[in-house]
């Protein structure tokens, strides 16, 4: 299947564009529903992405879609702050979501590439990757094959669909 990268759109006052926070809130909400790369529980509603997105967007975060030559939404990707703490400004964590649908078709691998390169032209240092689950390996797997490297495990420090959840925490390097 071939995407296209492109930012996420806005309107003429910097407002992300409506379509796109509703397609992005719809892929988001079936892994908060369904799945443990997010350890949110309640799925957001389309103005709580839109708050989110805007709210990156304003600090100059890199915020990407993957769509079809269609037009269809089947992707996102962003970074943001690693922590609140001003030390911390340099680094940013990586989020990356597909539909359902798309899984295993290498847009995964196309978002997380742009958004690498994303980042570093905006002058970030370093990349975190926060993976919910280790029992995700397509997403340690992806991180891994881009670069990333694994620093540690949190054990069993999530819980959700009756289940103790490990973090697994990735670092990559964005500058020389």
């Amino acid at each position: 299947m071939t995407t296209i990268i492109r930012a996420l759109a806005t309107d003429a006052s910097g407002h992300p564009d409506p379509s796109d926070i509703a397609a992005m809130t719809a892929i988001y909400q079936h892994h908060v529903l369904h799945g443990t790369a997010s350890f949110e529980i309640d799925p957001p509603s389309i103005g709580d992405m839109e708050s989110r997105m805007s709210a990156l967007m304003a600090k100059e975060y890199p915020v990407l879609i993957a769509e079809k030559y269609d037009g269809v939404i089947v992707g996102f990707a962003y970074a943001g702050p690693h922590k609140p703490r001003a030390a911390y400004n340099q680094t940013v964590e990586d989020s990356v979501y597909l539909d359902k649908d798309c899984l295993g078709k290498g847009i995964g691998r196309q978002l997380l590439t742009a958004l690498i390169n994303a980042a570093a032209a905006r002058g970030f240092y370093q990349m975190m990757a926060v993976i919910g689950d280790s029992a995700n390996t397509a997403s340690i797997g992806l991180h891994s094959a881009l670069g990333f490297r694994h620093i540690g495990t949190a054990q069993e420090i999530g819980f959700k669909f009756g289940r103790r959840l490990d973090i697994v925490y990735m670092q990559k390097a964005l500058q020389d």
